[in-house]
């Protein structure tokens, strides 16, 4: 008999079933798919297809009741059903794992943490780059002094043609989640937001894609001061020439620098010398793999298709040994807070103390 019975909720047309969330759990030992929930037919019977679930229902509420799963997998990339479906889980007493970014505000992180912690429940987010191998080993590298004292992080999202407020929701996420890892918890902010150039003000606030809220800006310029005394920057421009290879984060130090890529298993390399750059230093970067320093890659699925089996069976060894999962909701919700500092710090018009103090989308106060 299956230890966990599993269930998948899914929301096609309103972020699907984002990054294979559904389909994983049929290749963890000990689990078995008994449901999936969509309210859009023809979405629900291609998913029921795809992960391979015994029944299927029209609501998530219907199933939680019926079924009584041990672990849900909330799929939905928009984030202004997460609220509802993680509270919903919570209620019927389910471990969970959820589609990134969190949620919409600090208020709803904070009400989905106090359901599941009165019921001791565990909830996992989405953000891949937590459980790459690399990350140990970059804090080993760091600890060596191989790059000095480290002097300040920087990052960038996608560029894409979500750059600026988007990119900082939806992908940033990601990186903002990095820079905690490295830095620790950041106890101010300060950034701006322009369109076209010109400063955001009322008028450029729009609802956001994907259920994000209030959003604007095309551009975002954002500064954290960390407790560890480092400083880290994050930039998105819209359609900047951005791409999936400086979608990630540099970590400069007196003595070098390391380059790590967003995702799982994705390329990290460390390059020593204080120039940070070729000029004047050995000017070759050092990869730095699952392996070690200075070894090539052994792992050949990265990103989603590598990163969701460990994540879920790190869902599952958090369960059952009652500790945090790697990508806890703690620390999905310190993503969310560095997203709101930028939005604060903006309506502000200067530095924004963290943490905050806010429970809303400050571009609502705009």
């Amino acid at each position: 008999m299956p230890k966990h019975k599993v269930a998948i909720i899914g929301s096609t047309g309103r972020g699907d079933y984002g990054h294979g969330w559904d389909e994983v759990w049929q290749h963890i030992e000990g689990c078995e798919i008994v449901a999936v929930a969509d309210d859009n037919e023809a979405g629900r019977s291609k998913a029921v297809v795809r992960c391979g679930a015994a029944r299927s229902y029209a609501s998530y509420r219907e199933m939680l009741e019926k079924e009584k799963p041990t672990i849900v997998s909330i799929c939905a990339r928009w984030i202004d059903q997460h609220r509802d479906m993680a509270l919903a889980c919570a209620e019927h007493g389910c471990h969970m794992y959820m589609e990134k970014p969190f949620c919409r505000t600090l208020g709803e992180a904070d009400e989905i943490i106090r359901a599941c912690e009165m019921r001791h429940l565990k909830l996992g987010v989405a953000h891949i780059s937590r459980y790459s191998p690399q990350l140990n080993l970059i804090r080993k590298v760091i600890e060596s002094g191989e790059i000095g004292d480290v002097l300040e992080i920087r990052a960038r999202g996608k560029e894409d043609a979500r750059g600026g407020g988007e990119d900082l929701w939806v992908l940033g996420t990601h990186v903002l989640d990095l820079m905690r890892i490295f830095g620790g918890q950041p106890q101010l902010c300060f950034a701006t937001l322009h369109q076209q150039g010109k400063r955001v003000t009322k008028e450029h606030v729009r609802p956001g894609n994907e259920g994000l809220g209030p959003l604007a800006g095309d551009r975002v310029d954002a500064m954290y001061r960390f407790q560890n005394g480092i400083t880290g920057y994050f930039a998105s421009q819209k359609n900047a020439g951005g791409n999936p290879n400086r979608f990630g984060l540099r970590i400069l130090g007196s003595k070098g620098m390391i380059d790590h890529t967003s995702g799982y298993a994705r390329p990290s390399h460390l390059m020593n010398g204080s120039t940070w750059g070729a000029f004047g230093s050995e000017g070759k970067w050092r990869p730095i793999s699952s392996a070690g320093l200075d070894q090539p890659e052994p792992i050949t699925t990265i990103d989603y298709a590598g990163a969701n089996p460990v994540a879920a069976r790190d869902l599952i060894d958090a369960i059952e040994k009652d500790r945090a999962p790697l990508c806890s909701m703690i620390d999905a919700r310190g993503a969310i807070e560095m997203v709101m500092a930028v939005f604060e710090s903006h309506v502000l018009g200067g530095p924004a103390a963290m943490p905050l103090t806010c429970s809303d989308n400050p571009l609502s106060r705009l």
